[in-house]
C-alpha cells in the first residue's frame, strides 16, 4: 500500500472517530467497522418507547464510484439524520439504499433518500410486503413519516432481488442474497466482498431479543446457510458487531434451538398455547434485553407453526 494510501485509509478512521466522538444529533454516532464500511448502532428499547424510531442497525458502505445505504432507520428524522452523516463522510452520489426487509425500524426512513435518486433494493418479496404494510405502518408509525405523511411516504423498492446478485459501487462488489421465509418474508443479506463484512439484517439479532415474523424452521435453515459465508466481520441488525461467525449466532442459535424443541415438546403434551407461553423459557437462559416484551409473541408464533407439522 502506497504512502498515500495509508494517508487515506487514516483520514477515513479520523473522520469516523470524530464522528463516534462528537455524538451530536448531525453526526449520529457513525462508527467506521471495516474499511468503507460505516454504522450506526440502534439502541435497546420498547417498541412504544419514545425512541422506537432507531432501534435498528443501519449504515453504508462507500465505493469509489458511489455510495450504497444500508437500511434507513424507523422514522424519516433518522434517515435524515443518516444522510446528513454520510455527507459528513463523503461527498460520492447514493447509488443504493438497500433495504434488508420489510420492518418499520429499516425501511420508514427511506423517504429521506428519495430526493437523492438511488435505486431502492430489497428481496424479491418486498415490493409486495410493503404494499401489504402500507395502511398498517400509516396507522401505527404515522408520526415517523414526516409532515403531511401518507401511504406515498412509504417508499417501495424498485430493483428486486430474487437470487444472489452484485451491485458494483466503484471496486468494491457486494453480494446481496435473498433467503425464503425465515425471521420474516423478505429477507435479503449484503456482504462487501472486499473486506468479507456481512450485513446480515434481522436474520441475525444479538443482546435483544428476535422477533420471529416468518418461520422458525426457515429461520435456523437460513442460519445453517449462513454459517458457510467466509466473512471477517458481522453486523447485526440489533446488537453488536462480532468479529466471527461463530460469535454473532451462538445467543440467536441457543434461543432459537430450545424455542423449537419446547414448542414441539408442549404441544406433544397436548398444552393450549397460553400454557406454553408461560412454560417456555420461561427463566430467559439466553440473557435477552427485553425478553418479556417479545419472547410471548415468538412462542405463540412458533406454536401455531409448529402445531399441525
Amino acid at each position: 500500500m502506497s504512502i498515500v494510501h495509508h494517508v487515506m485509509l487514516a483520514s477515513l478512521f479520523t473522520v469516523a472517530n470524530v464522528v463516534a466522538a462528537a455524538g451530536t444529533e448531525q453526526d449520529f454516532n457513525i462508527t467506521l467497522v471495516a474499511e468503507g464500511n460505516y454504522l450506526h448502532k440502534g439502541t435497546h428499547v420498547a417498541i412504544d418507547d419514545a425512541e422506537h424510531d432507531d432501534i435498528a442497525n443501519i449504515g453504508f458502505i462507500i465505493g469509489e464510484k458511489c455510495v450504497a445505504v444500508i437500511d434507513t432507520g424507523g422514522s424519516v428524522s433518522t434517515g435524515q439524520k443518516l444522510l446528513a452523516s454520510i455527507k459528513t463522510v463523503t461527498h460520492k452520489p447514493i447509488c443504493y439504499v438497500i433495504n434488508t426487509h420489510v420492518h418499520f425500524d429499516h425501511i420508514l426512513g427511506n423517504k429521506a433518500f428519495v430526493q437523492e435518486g438511488p435505486a431502492f433494493v430489497g428481496h424479491q418479496q418486498l415490493a409486495v410486503e410493503v404494499e401489504r404494510n402500507r395502511p398498517f405502518f400509516l396507522a401505527q408509525f404515522k408520526n415517523d413519516l414526516g409532515p403531511d405523511p401518507d401511504t406515498s411516504s412509504i417508499i417501495s423498492p424498485d430493483l428486486l432481488i430474487d437470487k444472489p446478485r452484485q451491485l458494483d459501487l466503484g471496486n468494491r462488489m457486494l453480494t446481496l442474497m435473498p433467503f425464503p421465509v425465515s425471521h420474516s418474508h423478505s429477507d435479503l443479506i449484503i456482504i462487501d466482498n472486499k473486506t468479507r463484512t456481512l450485513w446480515a439484517g434481522d436474520l441475525i439479532f444479538r443482546e435483544r431479543i428476535p422477533t420471529l415474523a416468518g418461520s422458525l424452521i426457515g429461520w435456523l435453515k437460513a442460519m445453517t446457510d449462513i454459517q458457510q459465508l467466509p466473512v471477517n466481520t458481522v453486523i447485526p441488525g440489533h446488537g453488536s458487531v462480532a468479529n466471527s461467525m461463530a460469535a454473532a449466532i451462538v445467543q440467536q442459535q441457543d434461543y432459537l434451538q430450545r424455542l423449537l424443541e419446547q414448542t414441539r415438546a408442549a404441544i406433544a403434551t397436548g398444552q393450549f398455547v397460553n400454557e406454553a407461553v408461560e412454560t417456555i423459557d420461561n427463566n430467559n437462559q439466553s440473557n435477552w434485553l427485553l425478553h418479556a416484551d417479545q419472547h410471548p409473541a415468538n412462542v405463540s408464533k412458533a406454536f401455531a407453526e409448529l402445531e399441525w407439522e
